[in-house]
C-alpha cells in the first residue's frame, strides 16, 4: 500500500481538487468509520489507512493548509510531523468520531464534571379559543418541574453531611485508558460522571438534589397569535443542578377552529347566504363580525363566490398596528321547489317566461291562478 508520505491527499479521500468542505468532511467520515481500529482489530493495513485519511483531512479541512498544499505541496501544508502519526489531531474531529466512543461530541476533551449544570427547558402545549387568539387573554397554567431541594440546598447529601470526591476518577468524572494508538476517556462507572459520591443521601430528594414541584403561572396571550406561536417564559423551566441556571418554559399555542369564522392571517372570512333576487337586484345585508354587527351593501348582479371586504373588522396584527379585514364571500341560496309557496313559484314561472322559457302544464295553471299579479305586464 502506498505510504501517506507519497499519496495525494485528494486521492486518499477519493474527492476532486474542487471538492467543497462538506464533501471533504463526508468522504473523511466514511473512511474513518470504515477503517477505525475498533472495527478492524489487529489489521495493520486498516490502521494505516485510518491514519492516512486523518492526515489528509487535517490538511484539506483547513483553508490555509489546503491553499498551501494546492500551490506548494505536502511540505508546505504541514500535515503530520515526520516522526509519525499525531493522535492529538482527533481533538478537531469530535463531531465525526465522537459517536464511535459514545462521548457525545466531547472526544479528546476533558469533561467538566461536578460544576453547575443548567436546568432543562420545558414545553407546554396550550389550546385556546378563536376569540382568545383574536383579542388576547390571560390563562393560568399548572406546570410540574424539578426544583432545588430545600432540605439539602441541592447538594444531594443529607443535612450535616457533604458529597465526597470520587476516589476512582479523582473528581474528573472520567477515566482514561489506551485504545489502539491513542487515549480514550470514558464516564467513570463509580460516580457516573459526577466526580463525587454521596454516602448519606438526602431523604427528601434521595440524593438527586432536586424534587418535583407544581407551580401555577399566569400567562398573558397577546392579541393576534395563531397556531404554532411560542411564548417564552424566562426562568420558568427546571432548576439547574449545583447552582446551574434555571431553564425556560415555552408555551406552544394551538387555536381551536370556529364554527362560523375562518382565519387567513389577520383576515377573517365568513360565507353569507343571499337570495336569488338579492343577488340579481342588490341588497343591504347585516354581517356578524368579531367586533359586532356591520351593514354590507351587495350590488346588483353579484355572482356566487364573489367577495367583499369590511375594512379593519378582522384580527389584530401581531407585532404591528391595525387589524385585518372581515372578508364576506357570497353564496346564493337556491330554494328547493318544496320550499316555495304557490305565489313564489308563479312569480318564478313568469320570470322564466320573460327569459324565453316555456312554462310547464303545472306552471300554466299557477300563472292562471295568479294572473292578477301580472295584470300590468
Amino acid at each position: 500500500m502506498p505510504s501517506s508520505s507519497t499519496r495525494d491527499y485528494y486521492e486518499i479521500l477519493g474527492v476532486g481538487r474542487d471538492a467543497s468542505a462538506d464533501r471533504i468532511k463526508s468522504a473523511y467520515r466514511k473512511l474513518a468509520l470504515k477503517y477505525h481500529p475498533d472495527r478492524n482489530p489487529g489489521d495493520r493495513e486498516a490502521e494505516e489507512r485510518f491514519k492516512e485519511a486523518a492526515e489528509a483531512y487535517a490538511v484539506l479541512s483547513d483553508e490555509g493548509k489546503r491553499a498551501r498544499y494546492d500551490r506548494f505541496g505536502r511540505e508546505a501544508a504541514g500535515g503530520f510531523p515526520p516522526e509519525g502519526f499525531d493522535p492529538t489531531v482527533f481533538g478537531d474531529f469530535s463531531d465525526i468520531l465522537g459517536d464511535l466512543f459514545g462521548l457525545g461530541g466531547s472526544f479528546g476533551a476533558r469533561a467538566r464534571r461536578g460544576g453547575p449544570e443548567p436546568g432543562a427547558d420545558l414545553r407546554y402545549d396550550l389550546s385556546i379559543a378563536f376569540e382568545e387568539a383574536a383579542f388576547g387573554a390571560t390563562r393560568k397554567l399548572e406546570i410540574p418541574r424539578l426544583e432545588t431541594c430545600a432540605s439539602c440546598s441541592g447538594s444531594g447529601a443529607a443535612p450535616g453531611s457533604q458529597p465526597a470526591t470520587c476516589r476512582t476518577c479523582g473528581g474528573r468524572g472520567q477515566i482514561r485508558f489506551a485504545q489502539g494508538f491513542f487515549t480514550v476517556a470514558r464516564t467513570c462507572p463509580q460516580c457516573r460522571g459526577e466526580g463525587r459520591t454521596i454516602s448519606d443521601p438526602c431523604p427528601a430528594c434521595h440524593g438527586e438534589g432536586r424534587v418535583e414541584q407544581r407551580r401555577t403561572l399566569e400567562v398573558r396571550i397577546p392579541a393576534g397569535v395563531d397556531t404554532g406561536a411560542r411564548l417564552r417564559l424566562t426562568g420558568e423551566g427546571e432548576h439547574g443542578r449545583r447552582g446551574g441556571r434555571t431553564g425556560d418554559l415555552y408555551v406552544v399555542l394551538e387555536v381551536e377552529a370556529h364554527q362560523r369564522y375562518h382565519r387567513e392571517g389577520a383576515h377573517v372570512l365568513t360565507v353569507e347566504e343571499i337570495g336569488y333576487a338579492q343577488a340579481a337586484l342588490g341588497a343591504e345585508i347585516e354581517v356578524e363580525t368579531l367586533h359586532g354587527k356591520e351593514k354590507l351593501a351587495i350590488p346588483g348582479g353579484t355572482r356566487p363566490g364573489q367577495q367583499f371586504k369590511l375594512k379593519g373588522q378582522g384580527i389584530a396584527r401581531l407585532g404591528a398596528s391595525g387589524k385585518g379585514d372581515h372578508v364576506v364571500e357570497v353564496a346564493v341560496r337556491i330554494p328547493k321547489p318544496s320550499e316555495l309557496s304557490d305565489e313564489q313559484r308563479a312569480l318564478l314561472a313568469r320570470l322564466g317566461q320573460l327569459e324565453g322559457r316555456a312554462p310547464s302544464k303545472s306552471e300554466k295553471k299557477l300563472l292562471a291562478r295568479f294572473k292578477d299579479l301580472f295584470a300590468g305586464d
